[in-house]
């Protein structure tokens, strides 16, 4: 079934990161891609990882005018693994880089679980 973990005891877990434009896209796609992924994909229990660059909003509804940017996801097995996870040195190494590149001002981020 979609969205199931491979043990089949839970269903996978996303790590959503919406970024707004920055005022210097270019400097900060350069530190976000050259520091800060390197940082998350090291994190224990990260089964995937994946960075999408905003190309355009068609329905920008409840964004108002906010110009989106990057969407970051992190997948995990579960929401035990991504509990864990959020323990790691290597979760607050990539907290303490995003606040460092100027990333914690641009984003908003939530957890969702994959139902199909």
């Amino acid at each position: 079934m979609l969205g199931e973990s491979t043990s089949g005891s839970a269903n996978v877990i996303k790590y959503i990161a919406l970024y707004r434009k920055p005022a210097d896209p270019e400097g900060f796609d350069r530190k976000y891609f050259e520091t800060h992924i390197p940082i998350a994909e090291s994190v224990p229990g990260l089964v995937r990882a994946e960075v999408a660059k905003v190309s355009r909003v068609p329905v920008p509804g409840f964004l108002g005018d906010t110009e989106l940017h990057l969407i970051a996801e992190l997948y995990f097995e579960n929401e035990a693994a991504m509990k864990a996870a959020f323990k790691t040195p290597e979760w607050a190494s990539s907290g303490a880089n995003l606040t460092e590149i100027g990333g914690m001002e641009l984003v908003a981020m939530f957890t969702a679980e994959v139902v199909a």
